[in-house]
């Protein structure tokens, strides 16, 4: 990745930490975190809080991501009201962009978990204090950033952090250069297969989950270094939010 940002940053409100694999390996599950439900394929709804220069990427990722034979995606109504907040939705992802500031990550990911692995909501966040610059206002960069982003909250990990490694053309890997890194690839379907192998015997798609909101991920402050690995360029963080609720930051920094 360029020298002015090298990293995306996820950020999931959860008790355990995310181990990251240092190359592509056979499983880049997320933790094992996953939306429960009953049946599959699930529809997820991605709330539309993007402004026009986006919804182009939206749609091709939410195309993208319906691919998969255990899922489906649709485009909705945004409900995350300021998208410097992006508030999150019970039940559903929120996507949102707006110019987040010069803080270093190009996006973020954010999922809230209950009963240690299901996934209850998420927001995407988009820093077009980056993308409205020449260096990063491309389709290429634009459609990596929110196709990996989306894909965190399905509960994918990243396949290789390594950002000078050879591209493994797909959105879930870190790269210098994402020409062909745009879109998911068969290996990010196969362990969608996997995530979603099995039943739940109740959903929290689209479900009035009755837990308290996960903090939003443009808090300020990522928390307490737990892990460090690949440098010091991949960092796992902590911060306490209160009645028994963490929030684990994964930063690629540049």
């Amino acid at each position: 990745m360029p020298t002015t940002v090298r990293h995306i940053a996820a950020i999931a409100a959860l008790a355990l930490l995310v181990a990251l694999p240092a190359t592509a390996t056979a499983s880049h599950s997320w933790g094992g975190y996953h939306w429960a439900r009953t049946a599959n394929p699930f529809t997820l709804k991605l709330g539309d809080n993007v402004t026009s220069a986006w919804d182009s990427y939206l749609g091709t990722t939410s195309s993208d991501w319906t691919t998969s034979t255990v899922l489906n995606t649709t485009i909705v109504a945004g409900q995350a009201g300021r998208p410097r907040q992006c508030r999150a939705t019970v039940g559903r992802v929120e996507v949102c962009n707006t110019t987040y500031g010069n803080n270093g990550w190009l996006g973020v990911a954010s999922i809230s978990i209950t009963g240690g692995v299901h996934i209850t909501q998420g927001t995407v966040k988009l820093n077009d204090t980056y993308f409205n610059t020449p260096q990063y206002n491309t389709p290429a960069w634009r459609n990596l950033v929110m196709c990996q982003e989306v894909g965190h909250t399905l509960g994918l990990d990243h396949q290789d952090v390594v950002f000078d490694n050879p591209n493994l053309d797909t959105c879930m890997d870190y790269t210098n250069n994402p020409t062909s890194n745009q879109h998911p690839n068969q290996h990010d379907y196969d362990e969608l297969v996997t995530i979603y192998s099995h039943l739940d015997t109740t959903s929290t798609v689209g479900a009035a989950v009755p837990s308290a909101r996960a903090a939003s991920a443009a808090a300020s402050g990522f928390g307490r270094l737990v892990a460090s690995s690949h440098g010091a360029k991949v960092q796992t963080f902590v911060r306490d939010l209160g009645r028994g609720r963490l929030e684990v930051s994964v930063v690629i920094w540049a």
